[in-house]
């Protein structure tokens, strides 16, 4: 990590190679490493190279996965931050790192953070937002739909109408 300060691109991009295949391999020991790595990974995600991006979303996205279930949300919620800022990158490099990050948040927060970002642009003006948003919540949609189910808003009966779902609300 301490290679990182180097301020060559070719250091910077190995060292973040690096961490996206440590995370890759070590899985659950990401706890131990999440909230060194967080500022390393910020500036990474802040940075004006594509590569610098693509390659901190994947060791985000690799993390994200590793650390599920073990109380790091607060970190995690932080680089998606970071980040969803990158939703409407062009090149296909980017947009595949970008879907890898969100998968790995989908599992690590939860269906429901992520759709709190995405209500937003589902129904946009801009067809540009709205597409990658409709992409972004096919992907939570595929793998979570019994999760999302409570996070949707509630609506009031009406006289013609009844949409509360009683069932919802029942509790093991």
């Amino acid at each position: 990590m301490n290679e990182y300060r180097v301020p060559e691109l070719n250091v910077q991009n190995g060292v973040l190679k690096s961490l996206a295949f440590m995370f890759e391999y070590i899985g659950e020991m990401s706890k131990d490493y999440i909230y060194a790595v967080t500022p390393l990974l910020e500036d990474a995600l802040m940075d004006r190279d594509l590569v610098h991006r693509q390659t901190a979303m994947s060791a985000v996205g690799h993390m994200a996965l590793g650390v599920y279930g073990f109380g790091c949300e607060d970190a995690l919620l932080h680089l998606l931050n970071y980040v969803w800022p990158n939703v409407f990158e062009t090149s296909p490099h980017v947009i595949q790192a970008f879907l890898c990050a969100i998968e790995g948040f989908r599992v690590a927060l939860g269906p429901n953070k992520l759709i709190q970002y995405v209500l937003q642009g589902l129904y946009h003006p801009a067809r540009k937002v709205r597409d990658i948003m409709w992409k972004v919540y096919n992907t939570i949609y595929i793998g979570n739909q019994d999760g999302l189910v409570y996070g949707f808003p509630r609506i009031k009966d009406e006289e013609k109408n009844t949409y509360v779902r009683h069932e919802l609300d029942y509790i093991l």
